[in-house]
């Protein structure tokens, strides 16, 4: 049915007459009352009945009016709800899996307070292929830990390596230490093999895992301990003692040379604040 002669009914059904109802909708009368006679034939009944001097409406008149009101006002509700959105794009943001947990929803929480009506599309890949993706224009922003001895990116936070192990592990240098790592190209990767050599302390590379829950996997079942930022660990490990020390990361905000309206100078200047007063700890 045409949205216009649903508001001409619901004009006449507020006015009581087509003349009054012409005016108030800018028509002409004969206008008017072709679109009741279109919504007569769509409906195969009479809409209108006269009674005494007056043209009131039918019962199956009545039952369009009300269909009418739920009908134009969702149209109008769709229609602002487009122009709002009228220019406006989807933010395509990276972040590895291993910060999904923690980093990520502070981060969000930030973008949302910015631009309530922002649209993410989230990507969780490890930091090299994000990074990748920035270049390549396929990314507008990526969560990242910041390369070593650069100033990449927009400062969000810091993170500790720690060493991990299931609750009920039981630590045994007598023999090689059954390790599960991120991959090679991982700070705490370099730096866990590099400070178990230095300790002495055998181990053996049980796996290289490209997501944190991989690893997490492999040490919760007790096959592994592993090494990774305390923000990854979740509730089920516990953090072991006395180890080789591990490297402190920072966690930065990178965007791509085309940009995105939310990530604009003030937001990104103010970012490590905002940041801040989210929930990490």
């Amino acid at each position: 049915m045409d949205i216009d002669a649903l508001r001409s009914l619901l004009a006449f059904v507020e006015t009581g007459s087509f003349t009054r109802a012409a005016k108030q909708i800018n028509r002409t009368q004969s206008a008017l009352s072709a679109q009741m006679r279109k919504l007569e034939e769509e409906t195969g009944s009479s809409l209108f009945i006269k009674e005494g001097r007056n043209l009131v409406l039918t019962e199956v008149g009545l039952s369009l009016s009300n269909h009418a009101k739920q009908l134009v006002t969702m149209h109008d509700q769709a229609l602002q709800q487009l122009k709002s959105n009228k220019g406006k794009r989807s933010l395509m943001l990276g972040c590895p899996e291993d910060y999904n947990d923690t980093v990520l929803p502070a981060f969000m929480a930030a973008i949302y307070a910015a631009e309530p009506k922002c649209s993410v599309h989230i990507y969780s890949e490890p930091s090299v292929t994000l990074r990748q993706w920035l270049d390549d224009g396929k990314l507008d922003a990526a969560i990242l830990t910041r390369q070593p001895n650069t100033e990449e990116g927009y400062w969000l936070t810091s993170d500790q390596g720690v060493w991990i192990a299931a609750h009920g592990y039981q630590l045994n240098l007598a023999e090689p230490l059954p390790l599960a790592l991120f991959q090679s190209d991982c700070k705490y990767h370099a730096a866990a093999i590099d400070g178990l050599t230095k300790r002495g302390i055998s181990y053996q590379l049980l796996a290289c895992c490209n997501t944190a829950s991989a690893q997490r996997g492999l040490v919760q079942s007790g096959l592994a301990i592993g090494a990774m930022g305390k923000l990854s660990i979740g509730g089920n490990v516990k953090v072991l003692p006395n180890m080789p020390p591990l490297p402190a990361v920072d966690i930065v905000l990178s965007v791509s040379v085309k940009g995105h309206p939310v990530l604009n100078s003030d937001f990104l200047n103010q970012l490590g604040r905002i940041y801040s007063d989210r929930v990490l700890t």
